[in-house]
């Protein structure tokens, strides 16, 4: 499916179909409210993975000065194991670097093993283990980390 996808920056109309993948991937789901507000931060993208004109996946980047966090990353259902978050991952990494970030972080349940072999094969690294980091049900999260510097370059 990866030819199929197309990512772009996330539209207001977006929004339903947005909380629809949220709620269905994850046991906490954010609020249309916070997707909403993520769309007019400034430090924040909210990228979409889209067929069509049906949104499939989604991203949040949270940037900083020269680094950034993955706040979420979700693909819906029907849509899994095609390529889509790996097409969405791509684009949002080439979105940062655009922005001069040099390190991506992220934290994803433990047991998540399908998320943490994409992020491995993309490139990310383990760097440690928050405990009880997530709630309903608790569950550690892996904390990983991807250098965006370039060639010869040393992200700090």
């Amino acid at each position: 499916m990866r030819g199929g996808v197309a990512v772009r920056p996330a539209r207001r109309r977006d929004l339903a179909a947005i909380v629809e993948i949220e709620t269905a991937a994850f046991p906490r789901p954010w609020s249309s409210e916070t997707f909403r507000n993520i769309l007019h931060r400034e430090e924040s993208d909210l990228l979409v993975g889209v067929a069509g004109d049906a949104v499939i996946g989604y991203a949040v980047l949270v940037r900083a000065t020269g680094e950034a966090e993955l706040a979420n990353l979700a693909v819906s259902p029907a849509h899994r194991g095609r390529g889509v978050g790996e097409a969405i991952l791509q684009h949002a990494t080439r979105t940062l670097v655009e922005h001069g970030v040099r390190r991506l972080y992220l934290a994803v349940r433990a047991s998540n093993t399908g998320a943490i072999r994409l992020y491995e094969r993309f490139g990310f690294r383990g760097i440690g283990v928050h405990r009880a980091y997530y709630r309903d049900p608790a569950e550690d999260a892996c904390i990983l980390s991807l250098d965006l510097s370039g060639p010869g370059e040393s992200a700090s």
